[in-house]
């Protein structure tokens, strides 16, 4: 069977930079920092107190007063950025083609919030106060459920949670169910609402978070010698992806097409990537052959870029190990993490977006904070000013706890 060809037509982002996909992109190629000291919760007591929190948030323009009392915030922002996105699009939902219009939004906690707010109620009230809506707002796939429910969709439904890689497994996932037509469309990518007080605190001693918190705007640094861990963000981006000929029948714009996907496992380490990063590596080959792509067509890549020592270095490696050194070396490379901080499981969302619309606006956004290059890891990564380039072909990559390795490959869009 031929498989079908995959368009982005719709994008909406809930972000720490801005809180549309325009405003986010705005943020993106003018290196605007989102972080600053955390005011969800009372950090005095912790040795991390820097995060790159979504401001100004409303969730009553997309919800009701009574949704919103039963929403947590990571459906709220994934239904907020998938209204986005359809609107954007231009795209109707209706009882003529919502059986083939599905959602599939990654995660990587779900409801932690509320988790942490009803265990505090269960240990200072008692069990019979803890609310009848415990455990439907907290399970990580009820993002998707919601934004279904809200929009209409009744296609294919699921969750990925894999750590960092769940919001590009989800767009990677949607990409294939309509290459091989289970779907017309599909609504997906990545959410995360985890700044609280126990994940902060377990990352914290995990010793993965930076601790610069007299200098937020410059605590995420990737590549930089001076880096000294992530910083945690929060947010929502979601993308619209159409079947082309579905997108050309009604004449939508395309943001660009999305022509590859690889996935592999480490299998090596709970936290720590592989030596070389390997299977990085591998999940960039595996997504560069589904494209039918080769290294030297690759003008820009979005990197995981999370800012940590091990993650940066090793990611270096397995681009020069995928694409060869003479093609790395003249592929402009960024993490836009340097502005967003990390998203965990939203990240994917954001980061195809922004993949996306560089390819859209002929444009890679910079890597900010970037002073002192660190040796070991010595590509071009876009420092701290956007780039006007032709941008032909760029990837995406994401990799997550447990050994997960995600990469997807996005094109401009050719008839």
């Amino acid at each position: 069977m031929e498989k079908k060809r995959v368009v982005v037509s719709g994008v909406g982002a809930v972000t720490p930079i801005g809180n549309t996909a325009a405003d986010y992109w705005q943020g993106l190629v003018t290196g605007r920092s989102g972080i600053d000291r955390i005011s969800l919760f009372d950090s005095s007591r912790h040795s991390v107190q820097i995060a790159a929190e979504v401001k100004n948030f409303d969730p009553l323009l997309y919800l009701t007063p009574k949704e919103v009392k039963r929403t947590v915030r990571f459906s709220q922002m994934a239904i907020a950025a998938s209204k986005q996105a359809i609107a954007d699009a231009n795209f109707t939902i209706d009882e003529l083609n919502s059986e083939q219009v599905g959602v599939i939004i990654g995660t990587g906690t779900g409801g932690m919030d509320w988790l942490e707010l009803q265990d505090g109620i269960l240990r200072e009230q008692g069990p019979g106060r803890v609310s009848p809506f415990m455990v439907p707002l907290f399970i990580p796939n009820m993002a998707a459920g919601l934004t279904a429910i809200q929009l209409g969709a009744k296609g294919p439904n699921s969750c990925t949670v894999t750590a960092c890689a769940s919001g590009s497994n989800a767009i990677g996932d949607a990409f294939r169910l309509i290459q091989y037509g289970e779907a017309q469309a599909m609504i997906c990518g990545g959410t995360e609402a985890a700044i609280t007080p126990l994940v902060v605190a377990g990352f914290a001693t995990a010793r993965a978070m930076s601790t610069r918190n007299d200098d937020p705007a410059h605590a995420s640094r990737p590549f930089d010698s001076e880096r000294d861990g992530f910083v945690i963000g929060e947010g929502a981006g979601i993308l619209l992806l159409e079947e082309l000929q579905c997108a050309l029948a009604r004449g939508a714009r395309i943001y660009a097409e999305i022509v590859g996907y690889g996935m592999t496992c480490d299998a090596y380490h709970m936290t720590s990537p592989t030596p070389a990063g390997e299977g990085a590596a591998r999940a960039i080959r595996l997504a560069l052959k589904d494209a039918s792509v080769f290294p030297e067509q690759v003008s820009y890549i979005n990197a995981h870029g999370t800012s940590t020592p091990l993650n940066d270095s090793t990611e270096t490696q397995a681009i020069k190990s995928a694409l060869g050194e003479e093609a790395a070396r003249r592929t402009a490379i960024s993490s836009t993490k340097s502005m967003t901080g990390h998203l965990l499981g939203g990240s994917g969302g954001i980061e195809a977006i922004a993949t996306a619309l560089a390819i859209y606006h002929d444009t890679a956004p910079p890597t900010i904070n970037l002073q002192n290059p660190d040796p070991t890891c010595d590509l071009d990564y876009v420092p701290n000013q956007a780039r006007s380039m032709p941008v032909e072909v760029a990837l995406s990559n994401s990799f997550g706890f447990g050994g997960h390795n995600v990469t997807l490959v996005l094109r401009k869009f050719r008839p």
